[in-house]
């Protein structure tokens, strides 16, 4: 599969600055992170941006991808002279697109196209509760809008903006070389209006010819019911205005939820201790257990073990999707009292000399496996 054009990957265009692509390189490594994006495809994405940017940041790195694309160009005339292919057409065909403004194997972008607005992305912190029951909200984002001064030309009001008189709204200039099959014409972007076509004499004091501002923007969200920790939801059209007519970009809201004192949670299901004393343990009780839905009853059978869990079903969390609601599971917990009067001591005294006289199955199998553990059995 060929690769795409590293500027078609950044989102800029081939005249874009140092900052231009320092900026989209930020924006698109935060949205295709595999730690905040959880998409199939979002390690791969995360990699082709990395590898974009590291090209297009190194000034020789990127006049060479200007020249010659994706295409090695030592494999086409490196040490054999004019003749010598190497492994394959790269050279003739790096030629071939020069002769027919191909330009270094990057795809023409019409400079008054339509494009879309670059995304935005913003951090949003729940409490427990928040997550699992939803809620809407309003935050409030900085990005970039149409300047209300200039209406988005980038010109002074009272003037015009004119076509670029050196590449006549073209936004690449004809730029002659002489190669091994003779001198041919290479199409560049014209340095003159950066490859927009249009040239700004009297700009906007307000934006300062960008025709843009940054502004801080309220926006209403509706955070679903059973979000969780690292998802994100896609505001559609929230991120920054279109260029030439575009769509908006869109506004990516990534959560980060905060842990909860009692309960934990696992996908949809949520976990929690529920402490007992040994004699509701022994004699068995019916307890009242806090869920997210409020208290339960939950009826202890006598003989109850420390670590013996349960399930109250249907008091989990709402399932994102509106796939039901998961279920809570107590895990049991005896308690050992601590400080003890003395005819309590004295009562479990007489206990332990019953228990010891007649123990039960259950007991007597556990203590005989211990024993055989120790004796090496």
């Amino acid at each position: 599969m060929s690769k795409r054009d590293y500027y078609e990957v950044l989102g800029v265009d081939k005249g874009a600055s140092k900052e231009e692509m320092k900026k989209a390189y930020r924006k698109l490594s935060k949205k295709y992170h595999p730690d905040i994006n959880k998409e199939a495809d979002a390690a791969d994405k995360f990699k082709e941006v990395k590898e974009a940017y590291e090209v297009l940041s190194d000034d020789q790195k990127r006049a060479q991808y200007d020249r010659f694309g994706h295409t090695d160009p030592n494999q086409g005339f490196g040490g054999g002279g004019a003749g010598d292919f190497g492994g394959g057409f790269g050279g003739f065909e790096d030629i071939f697109n020069t002769f027919f403004g191909g330009g270094g194997g990057g795809r023409r972008r019409d400079p008054n196209a339509p494009r879309a607005g670059a995304d935005l992305q913003y951090t949003m912190t729940l409490s427990f509760e928040e997550a699992v029951f939803g809620k809407d909200t309003e935050i409030e984002i900085p990005r970039e809008e149409e300047c209300d001064t200039c209406h988005g030309s980038g010109a002074k009001p009272g003037t015009k903006v004119e076509t670029c008189s050196h590449c006549q709204g073209s936004g690449q200039l004809n730029v002659e070389q002489n190669t091994p099959f003779g001198r041919i014409v290479n199409r560049r972007v014209c340095h003159h209006c950066n490859g927009t076509g249009k040239q700004i004499k009297d700009k906007c004091r307000t934006c300062g010819g960008d025709g843009k501002v940054q502004k801080r923007r309220k926006i209403s969200v509706k955070i679903p019911a059973g979000i969780d920790d690292g998802q994100q939801l896609r505001v559609s059209g929230q991120g920054e205005p279109g260029i030439n007519g575009g769509p908006a970009g869109d506004l990516y809201v990534v959560f980060h939820v905060r842990n909860h004192d009692f309960f934990e949670r696992n996908g949809d299901d949520v976990y929690c201790e529920m402490p007992i004393t040994f004699a509701q343990a022994a004699l068995g009780d019916e307890i009242e257990v806090p869920t997210l839905h409020g208290k339960v009853k939950l009826k202890v059978p006598g003989g109850t073990q420390t670590g013996t869990r349960f399930r109250v079903k249907g008091k989990g969390v709402p399932n994102v999707r509106g796939y039901g609601t998961g279920d809570q599971h107590v895990l049991i917990k005896v308690v050992t009292p601590s400080k003890l009067t003395e005819k309590q001591k004295q009562l479990l005294r007489e206990f332990a000399d019953i228990s010891g006289q007649v123990p039960d199955e259950q007991h007597e199998s556990f203590f005989d496996k211990v024993k055989k553990a120790f004796k090496g059995e």
